[in-house]
């Protein structure tokens, strides 16, 4: 079996619905699996999530692997806004690409207006329906802390989210505005997404584009992920965080366990 990761040098994951599911801890099985592939890889987790969704879900579940592995690990909250990597035993944040507080005001604006008008504006929802993350806005239809039950649903066949994202990237033509999770929509400043962090990572690691290799849930036309796979970088498709472990586990197949 030709192993698709054995010639990259950093392997990078989106985190919800891709290493876990959505706003949850990553499950042990995939814990373990990280932990073994940073006995050989730079690993990188880029998502839309923010700083706090990434020690909740991925840093807590890490906290014995021991520095060595941690210092091969890279976070990118925020679709890349953001970079953080272990220094001094500490995380540290490398940059942010903040947005104004005028752009923030005139997103959240935009996005809240068209979700009403849309009539996706839900009475019922779970935690905040609009957040701002510094370097991102993300609406989260149905509250940040919503079931998985629930956001499976309430938008199958992704029309809703793709109809808000039109509306509200007409609105604000100077900002980047994307679907995000199964039920979101973040927005930046212009031409930053996951190949924005994607190159940023390039130039601060000293690694290739060629060298890297890229896993995520949402890599159609349109979703989230796809602006890596644009960008050239080899890519796996998956459909949750149980397409992901069966991945690495034929990847590692023959690299002993931990």
């Amino acid at each position: 079996m030709i192993r698709m990761i054995a010639h990259s040098l950093l392997v990078a994951f989106d985190l919800d619905d891709t290493l876990a599911p959505s706003k949850s801890p990553i499950d042990p099985t995939v814990l373990q699996l990280l932990e073994r592939l940073l006995d050989t890889h730079e690993v990188c987790v880029i998502s839309g999530g923010n700083y706090t969704q990434f020690q909740n879900q991925l840093i807590t579940g890490l906290g014995g692997v021991g520095e060595a592995r941690l210092e091969r690990l890279h976070l990118m909250p925020t679709c890349g806004t953001q970079y953080y990597r272990r220094e001094a035993g500490e995380w540290t944040q490398i940059y942010a690409e903040h947005l104004s507080g005028e752009e923030t005001s005139a997103a959240m604006t935009a996005v809240e207006q068209s979700a009403r008008d849309l009539g996706l504006w839900e009475t019922e929802t779970w935690g905040p329906v609009l957040e701002d993350r510094g370097s991102q806005v993300t609406f989260s239809a149905l509250g940040q802390q919503a079931p998985v039950e629930h956001k499976k649903v309430w938008d199958a066949d992704g029309s809703k989210k793709a109809a808000l994202r039109d509306r509200v990237a007409a609105l604000l033509p100077h900002l980047e505005v994307r679907s995000g999770g199964s039920t979101s929509i973040d927005i930046t400043r212009k031409g930053i997404d996951k190949a924005y962090g994607i190159r940023r990572l390039a130039e601060h690691t000293g690694i290739d584009l060629d060298r890297m290799f890229f896993v995520g849930d949402r890599l159609d036309e349109g979703g989230n992920d796809y602006p890596v796979l644009a960008l050239g970088v080899a890519c796996q498709a998956v459909e949750g965080w149980q397409d992901t472990a069966a991945f690495l586990t034929a990847e590692l197949a023959d690299q002993p366990a931990v």
